[in-house]
């Protein structure tokens, strides 16, 4: 049994000095990692801002109804330009049923007095005419005759309006909605028998048409209040719009919010505003996406290396670069970083003109 035990070690220890000589051979024939190398350059970097947003017209307004009723005709289409006065819309009153037959009510007494004090008027005329009465009473009859004249137009009004929404259905009339300033029908939301509700103290009312000034373009838009401290009111920025193939409209900045807004992950935004150059053969669009690209600072012929060559210190959390030596091996150098665009960034001080930078392989998949 001893012997078997001892002929198992041996096989054992002479299998484990074979796995110990083959390990060493493979790692003494391994292929050194290399590495490529890049050197320094001049270029120019500008560190920029984007603000997300949207470009809206600066002058924007809903039309509604000044009283209720149903939509009997829509005179433009979305997109029509108008002029300010122009006829957008006609309603047609439906009138409440109570209310028009107190009105009519009050047109019929009207009327009655109209007739009794028209002949009062007229009798003492004659009377006063032949020195029967005197002048008082007959001023009298005549004041009460004029003022049951002027009641009895009130109450034929009153019912008009009631009944059809005006009294003579001209351009002034409630029942015509009117364009208050000059631009392009961006939206109608109602249809022709649609029922609208008038704009009063307790409601908003339908809203007929929105019409805007598509000449006047204003970026809104958001930024980081890390950010927003670098900005400052009237200086140039460029609008780029997505949707036109990244078209770059110049822009003038108006307005920076004096208060910010938490959004849902907890960052604090500003609302900043500009004023935007449109062309006339543009082709602009209410409510385009845009970004506002606002330079910060900028330098010209700088000193400069791919900002994916620096590395930063684990511990003292400094910057640092590897240098390739004479033999070929490579030296880690401290430096000091100025300006940055993401890409390429400034080096202030630790490299030199032809410094041969180590650039980090990737890690691959098999790591």
């Amino acid at each position: 049994m001893k012997k078997f035990l001892k002929i198992v070690f041996i096989v054992v220890a002479i299998l484990l000095f074979a796995w110990v000589l083959k390990y060493f051979y493979d790692a003494n024939n391994k292929a050194p990692e290399t590495f490529s190398t890049e050197t320094p350059f001049y270029t120019s970097i500008s560190t920029k801002i984007v603000a997300t947003g949207s470009l809206n017209p600066e002058e924007e307004i809903e039309l509604k109804p000044q009283i209720t009723g149903i939509v009997d005709a829509i005179m433009v289409e979305e997109g029509d330009m108008v002029s300010k006065g122009g006829l957008i819309a006609k309603i047609r009153v439906v009138p409440n049923e109570q209310s028009l037959v107190s009105a009519n009510s009050r047109l019929n007494s009207s009327k009655f007095s109209y007739d009794n004090a028209n002949i009062l008027y007229r009798r003492n005329k004659v009377l006063f005419d032949k020195g029967v009465i005197s002048k008082q009473d007959f001023e009298n009859s005549e004041l009460s005759f004029n003022q049951a004249k002027e009641t009895l137009q009130q109450a034929q009004n009153d019912y008009q309006i009631i009944k059809k929404g005006s009294i003579s259905g001209g351009s002034s009339a409630n029942t015509n909605i009117i364009a208050q300033i000059a631009g392009t029908v961006l939206e109608i939301p109602v249809r022709v028998g649609d029922q609208v509700i008038q704009s009063n103290n307790f409601n908003a009312g339908t809203s007929i048409a929105t019409i805007a000034n598509m000449s006047n373009m204003i970026f809104e838009g958001t930024v980081d209040e890390s950010e927003v401290g670098k900005l400052k009111e009237g200086e140039p920025i460029a609008v780029v719009i997505g949707a036109l193939d990244e078209k770059k409209l110049p822009a003038k900045l108006t307005f920076i919010a004096p208060k910010g807004v938490s959004d849902n992950a907890g960052a604090v935004q500003f609302t900043i505003k500009a004023d935007v150059e449109v062309e006339v053969k543009a082709n602009i669009r209410a409510g385009y996406s845009a970004n506002a690209e606002i330079d910060i600072e900028s330098k010209d012929s700088i000193f400069s290396i791919k900002e994916s060559l620096v590395r930063f210190d684990r511990i003292t959390e400094k910057p640092f670069v590897e240098i390739q030596q004479e033999d070929d091996t490579f030296k880690k150098q401290d430096i000091k970083l100025g300006l940055s665009d993401g890409i390429n960034i400034e080096i202030v001080d630790g490299i030199q003109e032809g410094d041969k930078i180590k650039v980090w392989n990737k890690v691959s998949k098999e790591n």
